[in-house]
């Protein structure tokens, strides 16, 4: 159930443990921000010599305000930490922020402090954000307890970097944004990111929430959360490298790199995911546009063919489509424009704009009045007339009216824009001028580099079907599996309804021949209790007759003398496409499904998808459409289509056992055969956590 935030966000009275009239502390910047107050409660100030504090008299103890204190800000030396904690909810306090550091972050011995912290402010019924955070802030009731001072606005901030916070701040400004709410998150001993989260998505006055997070705790809940919240989430994570990866005992392991697992709960939970703090205002500006865009054809729209195209190659980049025009657009546009226009996409003034300015007002409009054009990515030299007035600084002659028809131009565009629910982006060479403050002005994002439009309309464009698919529920866990071993795997996802050709497993000779009696050839064989047997000559296919398999079983056993081997009949690789589906279970995001193109190519193809686990078969069949190598299931040159809804849908058991087996640290099948008459799995292993 969500946690009532109330006496953190909206407190009846504050009280700063640690006040300090000495600028290097910590307790004066946040009792000069707490100052700040307008008189909506109380702020006490508490310091243990007492006298003044900022001009302000300080109680020595929180026992001397005599009066119950509803919001506690504890910033004292660490050994004074846990007596400030009790004294605060002697007072009644129901919500406590630790500045103090020196717990969890240094080590056992401090993780079992802060435990025992926690497991007091709960017994008694509070809460506590941090320790080891730097205050929180909401504009909206006027509470500033954090050491810098945040512009108002409609974003909520969590964020786990104080220096950060301040950087999106400053990133943000230009384009009129501002904040809500900010939550130094430091060590969530007891208030966490997902507390947060389903609580500023209840925030009426909250539009979007920024995440900063090097710690997800619950990262599962976390996307839960996410995709939950009904307003847009962004995220800005750390630690998103390889080497989790490398202790990995299987294909799946080796591939499944922290950056993947985040990704995948990402975009599960349709939560834009950036890589800096410029990426992450660039998708906070495009949101706050409040439009969407309902697909990614994209037309670029430019009055200069270098612009044109550098924005049409970062358009696709940044995952839209630029289409060419068909014919009868291309028509409506040669109406309106002259001859030596572009009209195809990129669509290009040609110099135009200088002859007459209006006309980028009447393309835009032509554009947007395109059934075919989903959203437009206006980019070059539009703002420069009226930023260099017609000819100064470098501009084009024509002095002040350029400028002025210019600026008829932003507002004809911004007038346009209203009759439609697309959306425009734009990039200019002069975004600070006064043209486009008038576009800004109206919610159209406006940016200085190219990169940054293509992103923004990126982020103003819907998922496409099945690509936000929501955060499945895990089931319930079955019983624990005990033969992880190779017959034992096939059984459990056998069970599942997971197709498997027909199998023995022997030890000796004797029951080699007893297993080629049960089934016809050919056969394969196979070493178990060997990794990747693969790569270490321990599959032998296509083995005609007994003979054959007796033969290729003596050779085997010689070299690898493995316990015991697998007879399996051979199954009609014609026409088939090879699948890897594996499962990974992270420590902070549960059961991970990959999927991708097999076989013993599978880490130098690298051509794979993730997922959280598990996946639903329409997800599955979007993450297959998705790969690189999508086409090969698709049919070329001359194979036919493959199965992949059949694919689909023994992915969706694989990954479902995966998910009630919290004792499987790696589940893998690979390859997945998938034919034109369904798939079959002919191989599987497991490793127990």
């Amino acid at each position: 159930m969500s946690r009532d935030l109330t006496a953190l966000f909206d407190p009846k009275s504050v009280a700063v443990v640690g006040a300090s009239n000495d600028p290097a502390k910590y307790g004066h910047a946040v009792a000069s921000q707490a100052l700040r107050d307008p008189g909506r409660r109380p702020v006490h100030l508490v310091n243990r010599r007492g006298g003044t504090v900022l001009g302000h008299a300080a109680a020595t103890s929180l026992a001397e305000i005599g009066e119950p204190v509803d919001l506690v800000v504890i910033s004292v030396p660490g050994p004074g930490f846990e007596a400030a904690v009790d004294d605060a909810l002697a007072c009644g306090a129901r919500a406590i922020v630790g500045i103090t550091a020196g717990f969890a972050e240094t080590g056992p011995a401090g993780l079992a402090r802060q435990r025992a912290i926690t497991e007091r402010v709960r017994a008694a019924g509070a809460v506590l954000v941090g320790p080891n955070c730097l205050g929180i802030a909401d504009n909206t009731t006027e509470l500033y307890l954090a050491s810098d001072s945040f512009a108002p606005g409609d974003i909520a901030l969590l964020s786990q970097s104080g220096n950060l916070a301040l950087e999106l701040q400053l990133r943000c400004a230009p384009h009129g944004l501002g904040f809500s709410r900010f939550v130094s998150l430091g060590n969530q001993a007891d208030v966490t990111l997902v507390d947060l989260v389903e609580d500023c998505a209840r925030h009426e006055p909250t539009r979007a929430i920024a995440v900063y997070a090097e710690d997800f705790g619950d990262g599962r809940a976390f996307a839960r959360a996410a995709a939950a919240a009904g307003k847009p989430v962004v995220l800005l994570t750390a630690g998103r490298g390889t080497a989790s990866a490398r202790s990995a005992q299987s294909h799946t392991g080796a591939l499944t790199t922290s950056s993947d697992v985040v990704a995948a709960a990402c975009r599960d939970a349709g939560v834009q995911l950036v890589s800096t703090p410029r990426e992450m205002a660039v998708v906070l500006a495009a949101l706050n546009a409040g439009r969407r865009s309902s697909g990614r054809r994209t037309t670029v729209f430019t009055d200069g063919g270098g612009h044109g195209a550098i924005a049409a190659d970062t358009a696709e980049d940044a995952g839209l489509y630029v289409p060419e025009l068909g014919a009868p657009a291309q028509e409506r546009l040669r109406s309106v424009l002259w001859e030596q226009s572009s009209v195809g996409n990129p669509v290009d003034l040609a110099g135009m704009g200088e002859q007459n300015p209006l006309s980028y007002a009447d393309t835009v409009a032509g554009l947007l009045a395109t059934d075919e054009v989903d959203a437009v990515l206006m980019t070059g030299y539009f703002g420069g007339y009226a930023a260099s007035g017609g000819g100064l600084d470098g501009g084009p002659a024509g002095g002040a009216a350029l400028a002025t028809g210019e600026s008829e131009a932003a507002r004809a565009i911004v007038t346009h824009l209203r009759s439609t629910p697309k959306p425009l982006v734009v990039q200019s060479m002069y975004p600070q001028s006064p043209s486009c403050r008038v576009l800004a002005d109206a919610g159209i994002p406006v940016f200085a580099a190219t990169e940054d439009a293509a992103r923004a309309l990126a982020a103003m464009t819907d998922p496409a079907a099945g690509d936000a698919a929501g955060v499945t529920p895990l089931p319930t866990a079955a019983a624990p599996l005990e033969d992880a071993g190779y017959h034992g795997v096939r059984k459990l996802l056998s069970a599942a309804g997971v197709p498997f050709p027909p199998a023995r497993e022997i030890t000796d000779e004797a029951g080699l021949l007893a297993a080629a009696e049960e089934f016809d050839g050919p056969y394969v064989l196979k070493a178990l209790h060997v990794l990747h047997k693969s790569d270490a000559g321990g599959v032998t296919l296509r083995l005609a007759d007994r003979q054959a398999l007796t033969a290729a079983y003596r050779d085997m056993h010689a070299r690898l003398g493995a316990p015991s081997y697998s007879v399996e009949a051979m199954a009609d690789l014609t026409d088939g496409i090879e699948l890897i589906v594996g499962v990974n279970r992270d420590p902070r995001f549960g059961p991970v499904a990959m999927v991708g193109l097999g076989g013993v190519l599978t880490e130098t193809l690298h051509d794979v998808a993730f997922s959280l686990a598990p996946v639903p078969a329409r997800r599955a069949e979007t993450l297959l459409r998705g790969l690189r190598t999508a086409a090969l299931l698709s049919g070329v040159r001359g194979r036919p289509a493959v199965d992949v809804a059949a694919a689909a849908a023994v992915i969706e058991r694989i990954t479902a056992v995966a998910a009630a087996h919290p004792e499987i640290a790696e589940l893998e099948v690979n390859p997945l055969l998938v034919r034109p008459d369904g798939a079959l799995a002919l191989d599987a292993r497991a490793v127990l956590g």
